[in-house]
């Protein structure tokens, strides 16, 4: 039980790092250079841990048998302003790191679906890869900030909505509360979804 709840934080972990990087390498593509010249453009874990959300949240929440598992890295640094792309940068940048989890999840997914003959050992890692990725990928589309979901529904949005954005950005630690202790209704089932999609099989999990 020890080991299995701390191959999940590492896990989580690697996953959150490659979502916040991703942020990062979208932002440099597209003009923004702060998180490479910040040295945050690594997959080396240690400039991106954030003790609270990216160890002892997780930590928690596997041990509360919860049946969300959240957490978080320390955000990347960007500057909006310097990106290319005014209307749509801030949007690409929040679904970079999505995408970059559901490639993940993809990935492995496949490994599933095809990996007739591997050690079920290694099908069951890659089961959890699965679970965590699609896990934080719909975690971070639900429209709430910080998360990434709110960044792409305000760059859909008409600007006069940017004082509704302001609000909730500036009472986000409100807002995420009630967002991380009822949203099982919602990731779960869309977690097992996309899980089935990629896989080929019901999530086991």
């Amino acid at each position: 039980m020890q080991a299995d709840i701390i191959f999940y934080v590492l896990v989580l972990i690697m996953s959150v790092v490659i979502h916040e990087v991703s942020h990062g390498y979208m932002a440099n593509i597209l003009g923004d250079p702060t998180a490479r010249l910040a040295g945050r453009l690594t997959l080396n874990p240690l400039p991106h841990i954030d003790p609270l959300g990216s160890v002892i949240l997780p930590a928690t929440l596997v041990l509360m048998h919860s049946n969300i598992l959240f957490g978080w890295a320390k955000p990347v640094p960007y500057n909006p302003y310097n990106l290319r792309n005014q209307r749509w940068g801030t949007a690409l940048v929040g679904a970079a790191g999505v995408l970059a989890n559901l490639l993940l999840a993809f990935v492995f997914g496949m490994i599933i679906r095809f990996g007739a003959g591997l050690p079920p050992a290694f099908i069951e890692i890659s089961a959890i890869i699965v679970f965590v990725n699609a896990l934080l990928a719909v975690f971070n589309l639900l429209p709430v900030p910080p998360l990434d979901g709110a960044k792409v529904l305000f760059a859909v949005l008409p600007v006069q909505f940017r004082h509704i954005e302001e609000t909730m950005e500036q009472y986000w630690y409100v807002l995420i509360i009630p967002v991380i202790l009822f949203a099982g209704v919602i990731v779960i089932p869309a977690t097992r979804f996309i899980f089935a999609l990629f896989a080929g099989t019901a999530l086991p999990l």
